[in-house]
């Protein structure tokens, strides 16, 4: 598969940002609530690339819940993809302005972008339009 993923140059796009939830920094293959890092990308329909890694602690909060850092860190996402997450954290999640997208099984982050990417530039569904307005792209 010929790929059209950069590593950043701190070149911004106007784009969506998306973070995958990652042990491997290829594929989709980790748990929400368990993933130690997030593979960070600005896509937009012209122009894909990798802009970060984002590492997440595995500690609680003063209320005990660790998911809280996990959001945290993820300010500013527009989607984060993974393979589960507990319906408590997905609705947290959600209330952070972030879609969630779950997957049921291991799935390929060059895959992904380049499917988000292909929306972005012809008909998204609803909730990408929805992010896409907010943004004002």
């Amino acid at each position: 598969m010929n790929t059209n993923i950069k590593i950043s140059t701190n070149k911004e796009i106007n784009g969506l940002k998306v973070a995958f939830a990652t042990n491997d920094m290829q594929n989709i293959d980790a748990h929400f609530g368990s993933c130690q890092k997030f593979a960070v990308y600005d896509v937009s329909k012209d122009d894909n690339q990798m802009s970060g890694i984002i590492h997440t602690k595995e500690e609680k909060d003063k209320d005990g819940d660790k998911t809280a850092n996990i959001i945290n860190a993820l300010k500013g996402i527009d989607i984060v993809y993974f393979l589960d997450i507990g319906p408590i954290a997905a609705a947290k999640v959600i209330n952070n302005k972030i879609f969630p997208i779950k997957y049921k099984e291991v799935v390929s982050i060059e895959q992904e972008v380049n499917k988000l990417s292909s929306m972005l530039g012809s008909n998204p569904p609803p909730f990408i339009k929805k992010i896409v307005s907010a943004k004002g792209m």
